[in-house]
């Protein structure tokens, strides 16, 4: 994922965390969050249950001390809400993680995702019911084990609430833009959104683009302009988007994150 790299959230919550068990949570996030952007409502509603038990075994681990991949969901929210064992985290945020947890569960397996159904078809309102529940409860383990600066994880928070941007490659360190339709405009705006709050250079926006030095400079001064203040420069040099400029990606450029037909 371009906004935030997996392995820096992982090491940012393992310890506490056990880190296999980080891995999958987010590799499972991860994977969900760029099949929705790319309309794909079937793993939504498959693989939000592999979340589902990823997050239920790491929240057991850390509640009773006890270790296991293996645990079912049910067991673990049996553990969690039984008040008659000693618990290790905050029951209140615990309790409501696994009351989502076991919507999700529930839901997906009532709805006839989960099994061979001739009378379901996997469609957008039913995953995005789930993803929207799998980011709460992402957001949630963030917020509550999150091991670095705590400033942090409000920019985390934001940027894993954004699209992912499918057509930007990653190829060692050279990004590309992989779609031949954008415009300029369209391109550096499309960077900027995947490179998140922390914006790039011009240094940067020159190398990972198809626009040359010149044009690159008009296209920086309109979006910078008062005619569309889509973008800011930052105090480091650096551009990023503002609210107008990711309301353009919203409204007007969703398609275009994908990768063409």
């Amino acid at each position: 994922m371009g906004l935030v790299k997996a392995q820096d959230i992982v090491i940012s919550i393992s310890p506490p965390i056990d880190q296999l068990l980080a891995t999958q949570l987010v590799d499972e996030f991860i994977s969900l969050e760029k099949r929705y952007i790319q309309r794909d409502w079937e793993p939504a509603e498959l693989d939000c249950g592999q979340f589902c038990e990823t997050l239920a075994r790491l929240l057991y681990h850390l509640d009773s001390g006890n270790l296991s991949y293996s645990k079912s969901v049910s067991n673990c929210n049996r553990y969690i809400n039984n008040d008659t064992v000693s618990h290790n985290l905050e029951r209140i945020a615990l309790k409501h993680i696994f009351k989502v947890l076991t919507s999700i569960y529930k839901f997906r397996s009532q709805r006839g995702a989960v099994h061979i159904s001739p009378t379901y078809t996997p469609n957008h309102m039913d995953s995005k019911f789930m993803i929207e529940s799998v980011r709460w409860c992402m957001n949630e383990i963030l917020r509550l084990f999150w091991q670095n600066d705590r400033e942090e994880v409000a920019k985390v928070i934001r940027e894993l609430l954004q699209f992912d941007v499918p057509c930007v490659g990653e190829f060692e360190d050279k990004l590309l833009v992989q779609r031949t339709d954008l415009t300029s405009v369209e391109e550096i705006l499309v960077l900027l959104h995947y490179a998140g709050d922390s914006g790039f250079s011009r240094a940067s926006l020159l190398e990972h683009s198809m626009i040359s030095s010149q044009k690159l400079t008009v296209v920086l001064r309109d979006l910078e302009g008062p005619s569309l203040r889509q973008i800011v420069q930052l105090n480091d040099g650096n551009y990023r988007l503002t609210d107008l400029g990711s309301k353009r990606i919203r409204e007007e450029l969703s398609e275009k994150l994908l990768i063409e037909n």
